[in-house]
């Protein structure tokens, strides 16, 4: 194979948006990390200024089974979006894992929110099966792909519940008939008009406190810092996609509380392989927090699906030895 560069719009092409492809791609990959064939080392952290957000992270890892691959994402998070850019960017830069051959490079933002958004996607699936409404919670990248992903995984959806700081909200031009659209003047009234709720804001301080967490509440933390110490205590379930060394340095609203001695991880009911791969689920009627970290394992994995999918398509550009 050719080492290849993937833009945007090549990942598109070769099926990025593919999201019954998305979830096979994260029940396969947490299988291999059970099994010891994926693994994760730990991220490098480069701040870029004052502001927590504003950091860089060197994330590698190595992915077994149909995804033969190592790699390296590098990634930028800004504290807001220069003119005519983005506030996070990424590249992924890949070797197959038998060889040591260059698979190729790709520009990985993208990829990462389809990655990020299938997670989502699949847990709720999981613990709110037959979902008829969602809350969304902001307006940026994250948000849009978030609901695009709801849109394709969560068919019997009728209501989204949406807020963003700004009052913008991450609907586009067109909805499918029969979804009603409500937007609300706080986080806490949206999550609590929803089945379910996912944060996906910038937001350095917690939008979301304890009169959020009800009973039945499933509320799903993507973004910086969105809920409130006093919220996940109250929470009946504590759970996230994976728990590791990352905790010792990640912004993560779980992660600042347990390096502040307020969650012990032995508090933790269920990850993300205990939920998809082993078949947990709270009582019923319990409130339950998921904090979605982000694992670089699954940039690796579809980025490897793609950049092999591309090449047999000619997508990309080939890059010269």
């Amino acid at each position: 194979m050719t080492e290849l560069y993937l833009t945007p719009a090549d990942l598109v092409a070769a099926g990025a948006l593919d999201w019954d492809a998305a979830l096979a791609d994260i029940r396969d990959t947490l299988a291999l990390l059970r099994s010891g064939a994926a693994e994760m080392a730990a991220e490098n952290v480069l701040p870029l200024g004052a502001d927590p957000r504003a950091k860089a992270y060197g994330l590698p890892a190595r992915v077994g089974g149909r995804f033969g691959a190592s790699g390296l994402k590098w990634t930028l998070h800004r504290t807001e979006a220069p003119a005519g850019g983005e506030a996070i960017t990424s590249r992924t830069v890949l070797n197959d894992l038998a060889t040591g051959a260059p698979l190729g490079l790709v520009d990985s933002a993208m990829l990462t929110r389809v990655r990020t958004a299938a997670l989502s996607g699949a847990v709720l699936r999981a613990l709110r099966p037959g979902l008829q409404s969602l809350a969304i919670l902001g307006a940026g990248a994250q948000a849009r792909m978030h609901l695009r992903m709801a849109l394709a995984l969560l068919p019997e959806l009728r209501a989204l519940h949406l807020w963003d700081r700004s009052g913008n909200t991450p609907v586009g031009d067109a909805l499918p008939p029969g979804l009603a659209l409500h937007r609300h003047d706080s986080a806490e009234a949206a999550s609590l008009a929803a089945g379910a709720t996912l944060a996906c804001t910038s937001a350095p301080e917690p939008i979301l406190g304890p009169g959020a967490m009800v009973p039945g509440a499933l509320i799903l933390q993507i973004g910086f810092h969105e809920v409130a110490f006093d919220a996940i205590d109250r929470a009946d379930a504590v759970t996230c996609d994976l728990w590791g060394p990352y905790a010792r340095t990640s912004a993560k609203s779980l992660f600042q509380m347990h390096r502040a001695g307020r969650f012990d991880e032995g508090r933790l009911a269920a990850d993300a392989p205990a939920i998809l791969l082993d078949g947990w689920r709270p009582a019923r009627d319990a409130s339950v927090y998921f904090s979605s970290f982000g694992l670089n394992v699954f940039d690796i994995a579809f980025a490897a699906r793609l950049l092999r999918r591309a090449d047999a398509l000619g997508l990309g550009q080939r890059l010269a030895p």
